[in-house]
């Protein structure tokens, strides 16, 4: 079993940059809960009591998504279709968030990918493609990237992924717009995790170790012990097993002092444990991974 990542990249034409940061309409990032999709839709719709045209539009889009995270589809493109003759008249933000919640509601990590058939796997790389065309002629460079990002639900074999997230770092890496800027660390570990998928473990562990670069100037302490556990995940792969035990170990008691005991954790100490012969210290771990996922 291994640790399922957010993905964060994407195949891109060549990609022109801007080098002033475009004005986004509005803030999003206050008014999402992503753990309580219905909270959102509430705080949205509140919101847009006080939101001029655009704005309104943009947070109906995030409405859309609201429900796709529900996993209510049909309602998602029912809100999206609802907004398509107010779209030639608004910005560009709105015609690329548009266009990507609509990708969003075809293939997702929300969808079960057994249910991805061909044909809605064309029709979300098409919605796909419209939403990048319309970030990169407008320079939203954050949103080109979440939509590069979303393209590996699309294409799903770690080779396409690993494809795509070079694609989405290399527009992270040109621009100097915060809102693409903040994906970099998502980025590493989705490349890592492909790489990983790949057999290219040495290639993997580098990217790990960038993204705990990242993460460690930040103030996520849950996402910092993540990029650890996929760190040690690697080296366990590479048979570095006693350097895994040792930051597993850690990753354990930093959890317990946090409240936040992880299951992957005790998963991998399981593992490790027994490949050194260590059968009651392996028991040990299995008990609590069985406990918490009680």
């Amino acid at each position: 079993m291994s640790r399922r990542v957010p993905f964060t990249f994407r195949f891109v034409l060549p990609f022109v940059l801007c080098t002033v940061t475009p004005a986004m309409a509005i803030d999003l990032a206050p008014l999402w809960n992503f753990g309580d999709p219905a909270l959102s839709e509430q705080r949205f719709r509140a919101a847009q009591a006080t939101a001029n045209a655009d704005d309104a539009l943009i947070l109906q889009t995030q409405i859309a998504r609201t429900y796709g995270l529900r996993k209510d589809f049909m309602r998602a493109q029912q809100i999206l279709r609802e907004m398509e003759p107010s779209l030639p008249g608004a910005s560009a933000e709105v015609r690329v968030r548009h266009a990507l919640e609509y990708g969003r509601t075809l293939a997702s990590t929300a969808h079960d990918e057994a249910a991805q058939t061909p044909e809605l796997r064309a029709q979300a790389r098409a919605a796909y493609t419209r939403a990048l065309e319309l970030a990169k002629a407008a320079r939203l460079d954050g949103l080109a990237v979440d939509t590069l990002h979303m393209m590996a639900m699309v294409d799903t074999a770690p080779a396409d992924q690993l494809r795509w997230g070079q694609e989405a770092l290399a527009v992270v890496q040109a621009s100097s717009q915060d809102d693409a800027k903040k994906w970099e660390a998502s980025l590493r570990n989705n490349i890592g995790y492909a790489l990983h998928q790949l057999g290219r473990f040495d290639e993997a562990l580098d990217q790990f170790q960038q993204q705990i670069t990242l993460r460690e100037r930040g103030t996520n302490a849950q996402a910092t012990r993540v990029a650890w556990w996929m760190f040690a995940w690697t080296l366990r792969a590479l048979k570095r097993q006693d350097e895994a035990i040792t930051i597993q170990e850690r990753l354990e008691q930093e959890g317990d002092a946090a409240g936040e005991p992880d299951p992957f954790v005790f998963e991998e100490l399981e593992i490790l444990y027994r490949e050194r012969g260590d059968g009651a210290r392996a028991d040990a771990a299995a008990a609590r991974k069985k406990a918490l996922e009680k």
